[in-house]
């Protein structure tokens, strides 16, 4: 009697799993009759069922190989990926890529990223088979033409730029550059007193990127004894604000995320950092100067610099109560670059989520309905007292105007009134000074009569100040 052989495993390509998942949604064949007409397994037609999000991302992707039967992930995947996007960027330069050249970067790129590994001609092929890259015969691509311009649209929001398309309205992000006169007072500007912040965030105001702050002070003396971890912001010793450093760690944080994203840039920072090394994670797009769609939404910014202004004068005013017979000019002074940086996270704290949505959907960066001016005017804050609406608009665009020439003046803190110690830096406070420092605010609170909501505030500003005693 003829023994009947071991039934022999017929693999199916990723095309092929494609047409497979192409008749199970457009016809009412069932698992069982494609897998008859494919002469698999029904078992295996439901493996790709299960898979079919993973297989149509491999297909979409235009690396995959669509002749591959089987996906081995390679055990260095982070060198896979990293090795992939250079090459990317290789092929759109019109470099020409070789074999040795990829092993070479491959190794680099094992050393930046900490892993003991020495490319083979075995792993380079795999490498090839696994993302669909051939070479062919050596040349240099010629450079493709540039696309022709689309036709202007009749509305800003009535069609998105094409390359948005690509990124769901939480992975785009806008970012500005915007000078800030930190201890000015209304009516006067000194040329000393200009740092330039960094404002960035995704166009769902879910994600509001840490502010860098640039300022002229190499060390100032505000700093002394602060933990840099400890600041509300990033803060760089030069106005020039540093972009090429700042987007390399916006691609690491993305890259750390599993994400990609796109960053709306003027136009001149981009060709600042022509020459940084390829983003793997952060798509840059830039817009020229003669567009009027600005990176980030100008009542975006419009709205931190009138928070910040708010808080400034609301630090003034309490300074300058407790000083009689004193300007408000002259209280500006004691205004710090910590006390700044303090500031400015606050304002950007405050700018809220609705404003930035509706500000994005209005310059067409984001889909939506354009919102109503009312809707928008309700998201900025109230006129201090004391200022008209139009003298605190222009207060809150003081940088527009010229600044008052003069010497510069170091700042004044509560250091230099007080006398300041020997070396002439405030001495640093200790855990009993903190504790003294709790208990003089809370007696102050309850002979001033103070709401309850302020009282739970205080409540956990002592439990944390008191689980930083205890550490």
């Amino acid at each position: 009697m003829e023994l009947c052989g071991k039934k022999k495993l017929h693999a199916l390509s990723l095309a092929e799993k494609i047409q497979v998942l192409e008749l199970l949604d457009e016809s009412k064949m069932s698992q069982s009759e494609v897998a008859r007409r494919f002469q698999v397994s029904q078992p295996q037609i439901s493996r790709i069922c299960k898979n079919k999000e993973k297989l149509l991302a491999d297909w979409c992707s235009g690396t995959a190989n669509r002749e591959r039967k089987r996906k081995r992930e390679s055990k260095y995947s982070g060198i896979d990926e990293a090795l992939l996007c250079w090459y990317h960027i290789a092929r759109a330069k019109a470099w020409d890529v070789t074999g040795p050249m990829l092993l070479h970067k491959a190794k680099e790129l094992a050393d930046i990223l900490g892993q003991d590994f020495v490319p083979s001609i075995g792993w380079l092929v795999r490498w090839k088979r696994r993302n669909n890259v051939g070479f062919g015969a050596r040349h240099i691509l010629a450079p493709p033409l540039p696309p022709e311009p689309p036709p202007p649209a009749p509305t800003p929001q009535a069609q998105l730029p094409l390359s948005l398309k690509d990124f769901s309205p939480e992975d785009v992000f806008g970012c500005v550059e915007v000078p800030l006169l930190y201890r000015a007072v209304p009516g006067r500007a000194g040329t000393c007193d200009r740092v330039q912040v960094l404002l960035c965030a995704n166009s769902r105001g879910t994600e509001k990127r840490r502010l860098l702050v640039s300022g002229p002070q190499a060390a100032p003396r505000c700093f002394f004894g602060v933990s840099s971890e400890a600041l509300p912001a990033s803060y760089h010793p030069d106005l020039a604000i540093p972009w090429s450093e700042w987007l390399s760690q916006f691609d690491r944080d993305m890259g750390r995320q599993g994400r990609q994203v796109a960053l709306l840039m003027a136009a001149r920072v981009v060709e600042k950092v022509a020459g940084l090394p390829g983003l793997c994670h952060v798509r840059v797009l830039p817009l020229s100067a003669a567009s009027p769609t600005p990176p980030l939404p100008s009542s975006v910014v419009r709205a931190f610099k009138a928070h910040y202004r708010c808080r400034l004068l609301s630090k003034l005013a309490a300074a300058q109560s407790n000083r009689a017979g004193t300007s408000l000019a002259e209280v500006g002074m004691g205004i710090t670059v910590l006390d700044a940086l303090h500031m400015a996270a606050a304002a950007w704290a405050k700018v809220p989520l609705q404003l930035i949505v509706s500000s994005f959907v209005q310059e067409g960066l984001a889909p939506g309905k354009t919102p109503r001016a009312q809707d928008q005017a309700s998201e900025v804050p109230q006129v201090p007292s004391g200022l008209s609406l139009e003298e605190f608009s222009r207060f809150v665009d003081l940088e527009s105007e010229e600044p008052v020439s003069g010497a510069c003046k170091e700042e004044v803190g509560p250091a230099d009134e007080a006398g300041g110690g020997e070396d002439g830096f405030e001495p640093l406070p200790t855990k009993a000074d903190a504790l003294r420092a709790l208990g003089t605010l809370r007696r102050w609170l309850e002979c001033s009569g103070t709401t309850p909501e302020l009282f739970e505030n205080f409540y956990a500003c002592e439990e944390g100040v008191e689980r930083l005693c205890c550490l």
